[in-house]
């Protein structure tokens, strides 16, 4: 069994059909589909039901599926560690960060890696926590930053903590107030970030517990628009303190979100008993050194 006919069978699964997986590992349809075929063959059994363009996992299909990721997540970790043979001359660090904080937390960090560790390169994903955790146990990155708790089946190291900001129009009622709590905006239409960003499960049991669900005016995965829809009047965002006055212009208020369970607290996280490189190791170090955060939690 070769890792390639591995690696196409996942990502055909992944993204939903042959021609998007080929182009997802630069290759060609037809290659693609060989590949699958001689997997299938290898194994006795058919993997994919496909109907028109659509493919769809058989019973066995889920097995090897399942199986796969692991088995590409280990060759991963094999890579790394013999990386790690070579120490910190050479390598990489395969790192995902999501949109919302990158700039403001990740930004400074690279600077100092890149002089202490010139020859490592810094392979960077960026995409909402939500599929940042998918990488992870898929073995596509060694570390991501997420939002506290870490879920199960994961190992985490605290990088910062900040309350939330409510943003509003400068018009709005509540505008001026220096806090404010969620009961107090139940009226109020939200702007939230775009699906897989994990403010929004915060922000959403947050206002669960308060016995309502938020009215969805918009949804964004950039923090400058959503900043301009508030300030339009389109709505009510929501964002760490520091993001926030960051990006706080004249049409916008802000207060203090007096709300409990709603502080964003970031951190690095990593698969739980994954192999991590001396190149992830080195980061966590920096990270720690440069925002304290203390020894990693499981």
């Amino acid at each position: 069994m070769e890792l390639r006919t591995l690696r196409a069978f996942v990502e055909v699964v992944r993204q939903g059909g042959f021609s998007p997986a080929a182009k997802v590992l630069f290759s060609t349809q037809p290659t693609i589909s060989k590949a699958v075929k001689q997997l299938e063959d290898e194994l006795g059994v058919p993997l994919l039901d496909r109907i028109g363009h659509r493919s769809q996992l058989t019973a066995a299909g889920d097995i090897v599926y399942r199986r796969a990721l692991v088995m590409l997540a280990e060759r991963e970790g094999l890579v790394a560690e013999l990386d790690d043979l070579r120490g910190l001359r050479r390598g990489s660090l395969r790192l995902g960060l999501p949109p919302l904080g990158a700039s403001t937390l990740f930004a400074p960090l690279f600077a100092v890696y890149r002089a202490r560790y010139p020859g490592v390169e810094i392979r960077l994903t960026e995409h909402g926590s939500k599929r940042l955790e998918e990488m992870l146990l898929e073995g596509e990155v060694e570390l991501a930053a997420s939002l506290l708790p870490a879920k199960d089946g994961f190992e985490a190291q605290p990088v910062k903590l900040e309350p939330l900001m409510a943003v509003l129009p400068r018009d709005h009622a509540l505008a001026g107030r220096e806090r404010l709590s969620l009961s107090a905006l139940a009226a109020s239409p939200f702007i939230l970030f775009e699906g897989g960003f994990a403010l929004n499960q915060v922000l959403e049991d947050a206002c669960a517990r308060n016995g309502y669900a938020p009215q969805v005016a918009a949804r964004s995965g950039q923090i400058d628009f959503i900043v301009e829809l508030v300030a339009a009047g389109l709505g009510i965002a929501f964002l760490p303190r520091t993001i926030a006055e960051q990006r706080a212009t004249p049409a916008v208020a802000l207060a203090l979100l007096d709300e409990p369970g709603t502080q964003w607290h970031m951190a690095l996280v990593w698969r739980q008993g994954s192999y991590l490189s001396h190149a992830a190791r080195a980061w966590l170090s920096l990270a720690r050194e440069v925002y304290g955060g203390g020894a990693p939690q499981a």
